[in-house]
């Protein structure tokens, strides 16, 4: 078994935890446990490049908030007392239920050899297909549009495609965000090779910025645009004809569809809400381009056609015979850091492990003779939004969930809360506190990013190894571990008699090989006999690894794992959107990721410089609906959908169409009141993949009538309740809390008070007005540091706080002066003020940027040449260039 690093200073070699990038990392552990991260130029995803939230993987590895000991009913328990309970129960409900009355949730933040075992269990010996994953959510689409069209999940391409390309096209992808390293590489080949760039989003993003043609299209219409695409491409010379009779099938039918759909131009046009320049040129580029990638993600995954978008655009490929060369093909790019090795294993409730599947028999009797399960699952298992509802309605009575967070995350989140409280015992398994840890019967400490040793499998089919560098926190476990340990109370000891995540990983392998004489394309056999040492040792590498050879793209060759050898043209409709807009709920909700943060933020909420750019959660909306519902820039709204409600502050953007708006999927009841994106979303699903619509949601926006708002500054970490509204933002030294209300002005005095009842008056200095609409209050400690501020005031009258949040940070005694400054919040001394942090690399702030625009340096790369700002992951670029633009405005009028 694999270990830590011998010595404090040795440098690990690792794998990011956040997007499907897989970004190498170097870590080092200093002798006063301080760790530091630094890319690793070595490896060959992003040759020493991090994005920032890479960048800041240091300081994440804190034991703030960790889960650090089992529990049970919420008392502390041994682990033999917490596994025993979990193996027992399970057991009795299987024993009372049958197999199907049990399930697991599971995700794509664990490695591959977790995932293995935890699908292992449910599938080959509790027998059920029962064990679905958050990548449900995020990447079930591109894997039913690989499987029918190729005849397996399989992504063609690698990275340098990019950099080989001559046209990239963005769908549904906001890389510059998304996938920031990537993009990085995609916009130095632009500027070496002249590659066009095409984004086609509802949204004019940061990636829209800077490409050559933004397709601004309506929401749900990707089909028609892409039907569109392939007629156009089967009345020129860019139809492939050689390929397609050679190496598909169904091609005929694909088109005769796309030319009813759309019969000309205008149909296009008209359908998509675009401008049929803009469409013709889209068009015209792809036909004359023969090296032409098409890279989508969450923007065509996530709908309840997501399905029919993913084979639209692979249409366009095949019939180019523009897939698997150099700079050619469609691209699938994930969102997690491991999407891809759970696919591999069997992580979604209808697949076998290693690229089978249950609608073969003859798959299902091989994976159960290799595995020597003879009571294995013989059909699919629940998807995730259907086994909510089972455990919602009694269906499923027992149920684990793994390092994800669906009380926050999933569709319909009210429901599945209330699905997590009704079912009968929950296990959840993870490190930190979350919102769905409020529910568990029994948590399980699991071991955090540099407390793990094992495998991810990135976008590129890229295998990657994550090697430990710091002890578990706590008595914190691997979770193959964990569920290894259960599986031997369960009965199950000969099948789960691992040693550690490397003989997991050979058996993984071993069954990828296992009567495989190239049906499938998956195929690790190569590394079957890898010892310990070999596996410590392990370079990055792509899939397959048979004996003898690897393999970087795929299908080029014409040959596709299908019954006939051949790839299958899918004839898709433009179908509309779940849930249309209406009179009662007329804007279409977007949703997806903030620049800085992941996922519902346990891991980045916690750092100061990722929380900086966006520290509250806001509702962007265009400037012609704010008019119109007599919304301003800061007002509190009230967002409604069928299925719930939010609140989030207003900012108003031309970067959103009228009658559109985007709320970050982010925020949880860790971080605000009432601000999670999925209490809207819809659990309509796709009827091939199962993956919801979360991105586009009916909902009113109204004012809330705000009549008092409030700062608090503190050290400690608070869940307030009795707010109408709340957010909170991590600092250097503590949290900077907003808070406002609908309650007058003395009420809500009256409600923030109550922060301040454990400090003596000796502590306290305070400040009423004589109206009662505002109050001041500091409190010291012990050695005369601030330990706490509070400012209430009526809406835009709250005086500065970046002076406070600094002395909350230094902790340093307060002078005389200081004192006396602090119901002021000003500084006695001139300071200068950053403002909000725009590049999160480098802390450097918009008054910064703004100032050095006034001192002339007019260009996204002269900033760089001053404050650095822009020149590392380069994700901010877009809003320095927003900067640049506004300030010389202002400076013109």
């Amino acid at each position: 078994m694999t270990g830590i690093p011998a010595t404090p200073a040795a440098e690990a070699r690792t794998t990011c935890p956040y997007c499907g990038v897989g970004c190498g990392v170097l870590a080092r552990v200093a002798a006063d446990g301080e760790v530091t991260v630094r890319g690793d130029p070595d490896h060959p995803a992003n040759f020493g490049r991090l994005c920032s939230k890479g960048a800041a993987l240091g300081e994440t590895t804190g034991h703030d908030g960790r889960l650090l000991a089992p529990e049970i009913g919420g008392r502390t328990a041994s682990w033999n007392e917490a596994l025993g309970h979990v193996a027992s129960r399970f057991r009795e409900t299987i024993d009372r239920h049958g197999p199907d009355s049990v399930a697991f949730y599971v995700s794509g933040q664990l490695l591959t050899e977790d995932y293995y075992v935890a699908n292992k269990l449910m599938k080959g010996f509790i027998g059920s297909g029962n064990i679905d994953t958050n990548s449900r959510l995020c990447m079930a689409s591109s894997v039913a549009g690989h499987r029918r069209a190729f005849g397996e999940d399989i992504v063609p391409g690698i990275y340098a495609d990019l950099e080989e390309a001559d046209l990239v096209v963005l769908t549904g992808s906001n890389a510059a965000w998304c996938h920031p390293v990537l993009y990085q590489r995609l916009l130095a080949a632009r500027e070496e090779r002249g590659t066009r760039i095409v984004v086609v989003d509802p949204r004019r993003t940061a990636t829209a910025d800077e490409c050559d043609l933004h397709l601004a299209i309506e929401p749900g219409t990707d089909v028609l645009l892409f039907n569109g695409l392939l007629a156009h491409i089967a009345e020129g010379r860019a139809l492939d004809r050689d390929f397609v009779a050679s190496a598909t099938s169904g091609f005929a039918e694909a088109v005769a569809v796309a030319r009813a759909e759309a019969s000309s131009l205008a149909d296009v046009t008209a359908g998509c809400g675009l401008a049929e320049a803009d469409v013709r040129l889209f068009y015209e580029l792809f036909a004359a381009t023969e090296r032409s990638v098409t890279v989508y993600s969450q923007g065509v995954n996530q709908s309840a056609h997501g399905t029919d978008k993913v084979n639209a655009i692979i249409n366009c490929h095949l019939a180019t015979g523009r897939i698997g060369r150099p700079g050619m093909g469609p691209f699938s790019v994930t969102g997690q850091p491991n999407a891809m090795g759970g696919r591999e294993v069997g992580g979604l409730a209808n697949q076998l492990a290693a690229h089978m599947g249950f609608e073969q028999p003859a798959d299902v009797d091989r994976v159960g003779r290799f595995w020597n399960a003879a009571g294995i699952a013989r059909h699919a298992g629940l998807k995730a939004v259907d086994m909510f509802r089972a455990a919602g309605d009694g269906r499923v009575k027992a149920l684990w969930i793994m390092g994800t967070n669906p009380a926050v995350s999933m569709p319909d989140a009210g429901r599945v809360r209330a699905a997590l409280k009704a079912c009968e015992f929950v296990v959840v398994s993870d490190v930190t506190r979350t919102d769905t840890t409020l529910h568990a019967d029994v948590l399980l400490p699991a071991a955090a990013w540099g407390e793990k040793i094992g495998t991810v499998t990135n976008s590129e089919r890229r295998l990657s190894r994550q090697r430990a560098f710091l002890p578990p926190a706590g008595s914190a476990r691997a979770d193959w571990r964990i569920i290894c340990d259960v599986a031997r109370r369960m009965g199950y000891a000969d099948a789960f008699a691992f040693d550690g995540p490397a003989a997991i990983f050979r058996e993984h392998a071993a069954l990828s090989a296992y009567e495989n004489d190239g049906e499938r394309l998956f195929d690790i056999g190569a590394l079957a006999g890898l010892d310990d040492a070999g596996y410590e040792r392990f370079e990055p590498a792509f899939w397959p690894q048979q004996p003898g050879e690897g393999a970087g793209r795929l299908l080029g060759d014409g040959r596709f794992p299908t019954a006939d050898g051949r790839a299958r043209f899918v004839a898709v409709r433009q179908e509309g959107v779940a849930l249309a807009v209406d009179a009662q709920r007329p804007i279409a909700l977007n949703t997806g990721r903030s620049r800085d943060q992941w996922h519902t933020m346990t891991r980045t909420g916690r750092v100061p410089r990722l929380m900086a750019n966006t520290p509250e959660p806001t509702l962007e909306i265009a400037p012609q609906d704010a008019r119109r519902d007599g919304l301003a820039d800061g007002d509190l709204a009230h967002v409604s959908s069928r299925y719930g409600f939010v609140r989030a502050k207003v900012s108003i953007s031309a970067r959103q169409k009228p009658g559109s708006a985007f709320l970050p999927m982010h925020w949880s009841g860790q971080f605000a009141a009432n601000a999670g994106a999925g209490s809207l979303a819809t659990p309509t699903t796709d009827p091939f993949s199962g993956q919801p619509e979360l991105k586009n949601v009916p909902v009113r926006i109204v004012r809330e009538p705000v009549a008092w708002t409030g700062v608090l500054m503190t050290r400690r970490d608070l869940r307030p309740t009795g707010f109408v509204h709340w957010s909170r933002c991590k600092v250097e030294g503590g949290w900077v809390y907003e808070l406002c209300g609908t309650e007058t002005g003395g009420q809500g005095i009256l409600l923030s008070r109550q922060f301040l009842n454990g400090f003596s008056r000796e502590q306290l200095v305070e400040y009423t007005d004589r109206r009662g609409l505002a109050y001041r209050a500091a409190a010291v400690d012990a050695d005369g540091a601030l330990a706490e501020a509070l400012l209430v005031a009526p809406p835009g009258q709250l005086p500065p706080r970046d002076w406070l949040v600094s002395l909350l940070g230094s902790r340093a005694p307060l002078g005389p002066a200081d004192r006396m400054a602090l119901l002021s919040g000003r500084s006695p001394s001139p300071m200068p003020a950053r403002g909000r942090i725009v590049c999160s690399c480098f802390n450097v702030g918009i008054n910064q940027i703004a100032a050095a625009v006034a001192r002339g340096r007019h260009s996204v790369a002269l900033i760089g040449e001053d404050l650095r700002a822009g020149t590392n992951c380069g994700s901010c670029r877009s809003e320095i260039s927003q900067i640049i633009e506004g300030t010389r405005l202002a400076a013109a009028e």
